[in-house]
């Protein structure tokens, strides 16, 4: 059976406990590298950000009253600001700024619900929103790609390659089989991509054997500091974004309008990041691995996301030996996944283009869908960005508001008669 003939579980849908156990499982792994990296980066202890991660996909999942299919991770947009506050004030006062970032998404959340969506119609067009899509599929691939060679440096490493060669193929093989073996090809390809890398002793068993069976967190409280948060909560303003993008992107891979459920996502948002600031967590946000799976799978089915939240809270805070049994899968397993992933994200993208039919003889469609495109995956994959005062504004983030100015600029009135003669035309 192919993936396109392949049954469709919608978001509403349930599934056995059978099939919801693996399908959590594989949520859980897909967002465990990058969500363990966030606080590895800035001094914050993996454990929390993992259990975070849990407790944050539940209160998402609370607050947009089981509608959207989306998994909470750590925020990789507040490193630097952490970084930074951390090794100055401490990271007890950066977490202040991380519990007041969570505020500021309420807030806008609050105005979202005040003045409504109906701006989003004007802003985002479908070329406009496609494109975003795109950017934030492509400019991951640098990501996936360093991740897949195992190097950090550019330099191509043989067995990260072909570690990561193996874990890709067969989560192509997986995604194109019948069953239970086609719903969660992820899983399924870390595990043959698990073997491989041990078979070329890629992997210490070390930490996994010393780690305890049962533990609890390291729990770290907040101290309030007007200085770090500052610094650290109007990094939220750029997240909203993102949030946004990737809000889109989930209505596109379900095939569902989310713009009226805006202010409850981003509510969702700043309640799990408000939530991770108390404990000694780092903020949350959306994230694009979730995404990529539903894509592959077509499983949409919110029961799972439950699931994949459950498993989050135990590894990360009661169980120290599954969270080192997963923390030493090698990088290249990670990112032969996510080469199929961060593509799949892309791929929608294109889809949202075709099926909006969007008219690229229109000059203006082409304008707006070249810049952003060019834009927003040069910066991702040069890793650079935008410096403003003590912010940092992304490649993503930058290529969508050039795109929102392009489109509120440029005239509406297409520039082909013809393609203006169709669009007059009854269907």
């Amino acid at each position: 059976m192919a993936v396109s003939e392949r049954e469709t579980i919608g978001v509403d849908d349930r599934v056995s406990i059978a099939r919801a156990i693996p399908l959590g499982i594989q949520h859980m792994m897909s967002m465990f590298g990058s969500t363990v990296l966030v606080p590895m980066l800035t001094g914050l202890h993996p454990s929390i950000a993992i259990m975070c991660s849990g407790i944050g996909t539940i209160c998402y999942l609370l607050v947009t009253r089981n509608k959207i299919p989306s998994y909470l991770g750590s925020s990789f947009a507040f490193i630097s600001p952490i970084v930074a506050v951390g090794a100055v004030q401490g990271l007890d006062a950066a977490l202040s700024g991380v519990v007041i970032s969570g505020l500021v998404f309420l807030l806008f959340a609050a105005i979202i619900k005040l003045i409504g969506t109906d701006w989003m119609d004007r802003i985002l067009p479908p070329v406009l929103v496609a494109s975003v899509i795109i950017v934030i599929g492509i400019g991951l691939s640098a990501t996936a790609v360093k991740m897949a060679f195992n190097s950090s440096t550019g330099s191509f490493q043989t067995i990260g390659a072909i570690v990561a060669g193996v874990t890709l193929l067969a989560a192509v093989i997986f995604s194109n089989m019948p069953g239970l073996i086609g719903t969660i090809p992820v899983l399924l390809a870390i595990v043959v991509g698990y073997i491989c890398a041990a078979f070329f002793g890629l992997i210490d068993f070390k930490s996994v054997f010393d780690a305890a069976w049962i533990g609890l967190p390291q729990i770290h409280t907040p101290r309030f500091d007007w200085g770090a948060i500052a610094l650290i909560a109007p990094i939220a303003v750029v997240v909203v974004i993102e949030h946004i993008g990737h809000l889109l992107v989930v209505g596109e891979v379900v095939n569902r309008d989310y713009r009226s459920m805006l202010p409850r996502s981003l509510a969702g948002d700043g309640i799990a990041t408000t939530i991770a600031g108390f404990l000694g967590g780092p903020p949350t946000t959306t994230y694009a691995e979730n995404i990529g799976v539903m894509s592959v799978t077509r499983v949409y089915s919110t029961q799972v996301f439950w699931y994949a939240a459950g498993f989050a809270l135990v590894v990360g805070g009661f169980c120290p030996k599954l969270e080192a049994l997963i923390e030493s899968i090698p990088t290249p397993v990670m990112g032969g996944v996510s080469l199929l992933l961060f593509g799949l994200i892309a791929s929608n993208g294109l889809r949202t283009l075709v099926s909006n039919q969007v008219d690229f003889s229109i000059n203006r469609n082409l304008m707006i869908a070249s810049v952003v495109l060019i834009l927003g995956v040069g910066m991702e994959t040069a890793s650079i960005t935008i410096p403003l005062a003590t912010y940092e504004l992304p490649g993503m983030a930058t290529s969508a508001i050039m795109g929102i100015i392009l489109n509120l600029v440029l005239p509406q009135t297409p520039d082909n008669p013809k393609t203006q003669m169709e669009s007059e035309q009854p269907k």
